[in-house]
This record gives C-alpha cells, sequence and structure tokens, in this order.
C-alpha cells in the first residue's frame, strides 16, 4: 500500500465537462498507486462556483470509492464559504 498520497491540481474555471475526466484521471491514479488519500491543490481554482463544487464532490465520491480519503489544499476562503453554505464542507477535509 503506498502512503504517498495522489495530488490533483484544478486550475482556473471548471466546466461540468471537466468533472467526468477529472474523476477519471483520479480512479486511475488510485488504482495504479493503491494511495489511501488524495490532495485536491485547490488555490488556482476560480471562480469557487457550483460548478467547482459539483466537481469536488464527484471527486470525493471516486476517491471514497477507492477506500480514500480527499484533502483540499490551499482552498480560498469563498471556496470554504461555499461548501458551508450547501453543507459539503464536512464531506472533504482542508488542510
Amino acid at each position: 500500500m503506498n502512503t504517498d498520497p495522489v495530488v490533483v491540481r484544478i486550475q482556473g474555471p471548471v466546466s461540468r465537462d471537466d468533472v467526468p475526466r477529472l474523476c477519471q484521471e483520479l480512479s486511475a491514479r488510485l488504482t495504479d498507486t493503491g494511495a489511501t488519500e488524495a490532495v485536491c491543490e485547490v488555490e488556482a481554482l476560480a471562480p469557487a462556483d457550483l460548478t467547482a463544487v459539483e466537481a469536488l464532490a464527484r471527486l470525493r465520491l471516486t476517491a471514497g470509492r477507492h477506500g480514500c480519503r480527499i484533502r483540499l489544499h490551499e482552498p480560498t476562503p469563498e471556496l470554504l464559504d461555499l461548501l458551508d453554505l450547501i453543507g459539503l464542507r464536512d464531506l472533504i477535509d482542508p488542510d
């Protein structure tokens, strides 16, 4: 079992078309490495909107299917506020 986390960088605006690709990439990397944690680097994720939250929620589900937890690295206050607003902050552990 690999103890190094898989790192996923999410930048710029995320479209709904990006979400399946991000999930497929995470799934493949978790399968290949056997990692038990995924870190989403989200400091360059802008804007913090519902599509970005959908992407993070689906990445969390993908990680969970692999028995993996997911953590956000350097989330913006706006992103954390939005996660709080819709009740998803507790699903994703920020740093």
